[in-house]
């Protein structure tokens, strides 16, 4: 009897179609394993995704890695700026003022502390350079998180009318790199939307979600030269307060600054390249489309900041600061609104005289285009001081 496969008969062809189907019968279950095997693939990505957030949130979100980072980058000098502001608290009492704001808050907390005496307040400065309302917002909510450790918020702006700049500020990315160590996660999907342009979202959601992304060339430039880091932090921890408090600016100025605004060009002191670069890019420009972006970004992030004091004994005060050695005229544009003299209306909000610094708006007390000399900073830490004290008085 043939044995090949061919010539097993009817019989055999049975019993082997009978095993096939047999063996096929299971079949009816296989597509449910076959449908459920993608997921096995997605699971590892999840599991991926998961286990990289988590590395993530063990070096960014814990303070292992922002105790070593570069004392001299945006994130650097926000963390120290943070830590030096949150040790001196006990040390003032329950009269403390704290200031914010960018480099144009030019004063010496010192100075001011001086004349406590006869306005009852010592003052010490949050303020970064660089910075914004946004930034001034996280600053200040792990600065003061119980809202209870300053008499008064001072806010130095350079206007209290809203005016659209040369650019916008609401999606300046260099926010990101100041406040990186500052976000949580709960944090990433309202910061990001808080920029309006989609490359500038992207990035935003991004970074604060993976901080590691902002962190790398820090974590890059670490790693070249480990031990010059470790001893330019362990210099930082031992001196920052002493050199900050100290600090002592230059004493040039820039007599001989001369501005024709019908033509919008100037005249610079002999030499003083800075002083024009700053002035042609930053100072001499034509008036720009009202939008009411600036108005925007200021309702936003002011009165989140408004918010969590509203209710709580702390004042938040406006103050406008010096704005150069020759303010551009208030005539230029037509300013649509004024956001910060709408916050006055609102409990516990106050505004300084608008032009209580005014007197300093001369080249003698400027060292450039925005910021003042050692004697503009000495002279302000006074006016500020007694201006604060009778507001708070």
């Amino acid at each position: 009897m043939p044995t090949s496969r061919s010539g097993l008969g009817f019989l055999g062809a049975a019993f082997l179609a009978g095993r096939r189907l047999r063996v096929r019968r299971p079949a009816i279950r296989i597509p449910g394993r076959i449908a459920a095997l993608p997921t096995r693939p997605l699971r590892a990505i999840i599991l991926a995704v998961a286990g990289l957030l988590a590395l993530d949130g063990l070096l960014f979100r814990t303070g292992l890695y922002t105790s070593i980072l570069e004392p001299d980058s945006s994130t650097g000098v926000f963390e120290l700026i943070l830590r030096r502001e949150q040790q001196a608290q006990p040390w003032y009492g329950p009269n403390l003022v704290v200031t914010l704001g960018d480099s144009r808050f030019a004063y010496y907390p010192r100075v001011a502390n001086e004349q406590k005496a006869t306005t009852g307040f010592a003052f010490r400065h949050a303020g970064v350079a660089g910075t914004d309302a946004r930034a001034w917002y996280y600053m200040l909510r792990d600065l003061d998180p119980a809202r209870a450790g300053y008499r008064a918020i001072v806010i130095g702006v350079d206007d209290y009318d809203d005016e659209d700049g040369a650019y916008d500020i609401g999606d300046d990315l260099a926010t990101l790199h100041y406040v990186a160590a500052r976000l949580r996660f709960s944090d990433v999907i309202p910061f990001a939307l808080s920029f309006e342009n989609p490359t500038a979202r992207w990035q935003a959601f991004r970074g604060s979600l993976l901080k590691g992304i902002v962190f790398q060339r820090d974590i890059l430039a670490f790693l070249t030269h480990p031990a010059k880091r470790l001893a330019d932090i362990a210099l930082d921890a031992g001196g920052f307060e002493e050199w900050t408090y100290g600090f002592v600016d230059t004493d040039r100025n820039v007599v001989g600054l001369k501005i024709d605004w019908t033509n919008f060009t100037a005249t610079v002191p002999p030499g003083n390249e800075e002083l024009r670069d700053q002035m042609d890019r930053f100072v001499l420009y034509h008036p720009k489309p009202q939008t009411g972006k600036r108005a925007a970004f200021r309702r936003k992030w002011f009165g989140q900041l408004l918010d969590r004091y509203r209710g709580t004994p702390t004042k938040v005060v406006f103050v406008r600061l010096p704005r150069g050695p020759i303010p551009r005229p208030e005539n230029l544009v037509q300013k649509k609104s004024s956001s910060i003299r709408e916050f006055a209306a609102r409990p516990g909000v106050l505004l300084a005289d608008e032009h209580a610094f005014d007197c300093l708006e001369t080249p003698e007390l400027f060292k450039d285009a925005f910021h003042l000399n050692n004697a503009g900073c000495a002279r302000l830490s006074v006016l500020l001081a007694q201006e604060v004290g009778k507001l708070l008085r």
